[in-house]
C-alpha cells in the first residue's frame, strides 16, 4: 500500500456504509467555519474502488466543502485494499491516541490571544468546555493548591442562640497564565513571612493578598 497525494472534487467521493462518527448540527457549523478560516488543511483519506474513490476518513469535511462550494479538495489515497483494512484505516482515522494536559492546553489556548466566543465558534468546545479548561489557572484554587475540606463552614448549628459576625467572604478571579506563578509564590512568601498561617488556606491566602495590594497605602 502506496498513499498517493492528489487533487479531487468532493462531490465525486462517495461516503463508506460503515461509518459511525456522528457529527451534530452545531459541530457541523463549527467544522464549516473551521474549514473557511483556516481552508482545507487536512487530506480525506480515500481507497480506489471499481465505482471511484471511497471515503475512509474525512466524510464530514468532504460535506462541509460541498456545502461551502469548494470544487477541489487534497486527498490521500491508500489504492486498492480490501474491505477489512479499509474498516481499520476508518477505525484508526476516527480514533483520537492521545488525550490533553489541561495546563498546557489552557496556555495554548491563551495564548492565542482569541476571545473565548471565537474558539468556541471553530473549535469543538462548549461555552462549559472553555470554562473547565480555563479554570485550571484559577488563583484562588488550584494555583494555591487549596482544600476546600479546610473552609470554615458557612452553615450554625440550628440550636444555636448566637451567630457568629461574618467576617470574610471568598472571591473568585482569573490572572493571566504568564502571571500567576509569580503571583502564587508572592502571595506564600507574604504569608510566612507576615504570619498569616493559623486560619484555613483560603483565608491565610486572601489575608495575604489584601497585605500585598493594601498593605502599603494603610501604612502610609
Amino acid at each position: 500500500m502506496t498513499p498517493t497525494q492528489l487533487y479531487a472534487n468532493p462531490e465525486d467521493l462517495k461516503a463508506n456504509p460503515w461509518n459511525t462518527n456522528q457529527m451534530s448540527p452545531e459541530n457541523e457549523a463549527k467544522l464549516d467555519t473551521a474549514i473557511r478560516r483556516m481552508g482545507m488543511f487536512k487530506p480525506i483519506v480515500v481507497r480506489e474502488t471499481d465505482d471511484g474513490f471511497q471515503i475512509l476518513g474525512g466524510e464530514h469535511r468532504r460535506d462541509a466543502a460541498i456545502r461551502l462550494g469548494i470544487k477541489e479538495v487534497p486527498v490521500i489515497s491508500v489504492g486498492r485494499i480490501d474491505d477489512v483494512r479499509a474498516k481499520e484505516i476508518s477505525l484508526a482515522d476516527n480514533a483520537r491516541y492521545g488525550s490533553d494536559d489541561i495546563m498546557g492546553l489552557a496556555h495554548l489556548l491563551d495564548g492565542l490571544g482569541v476571545s473565548q466566543d471565537d474558539l468556541e465558534s471553530f473549535l469543538p468546545y462548549t461555552d462549559t468546555d472553555l470554562d473547565s479548561i480555563m479554570s485550571s489557572v484559577n488563583i484562588d484554587v488550584d494555583a494555591l493548591d487549596y482544600d476546600e475540606s479546610e473552609a470554615p463552614s458557612d452553615t450554625s448549628p440550628t440550636d444555636t442562640s448566637e451567630k457568629t459576625a461574618k467576617t470574610h467572604v471568598v472571591m473568585r478571579f482569573k490572572v493571566a497564565i504568564g502571571d500567576s506563578e509569580r503571583v502564587s509564590k508572592l502571595i506564600q512568601s507574604i504569608q510566612t513571612e507576615q504570619g498569616f498561617t493559623e486560619a484555613d488556606a483560603l483565608t491565610n491566602a486572601g489575608d495575604a493578598l489584601v497585605h500585598a495590594l493594601l498593605g502599603a497605602s494603610d501604612d502610609a
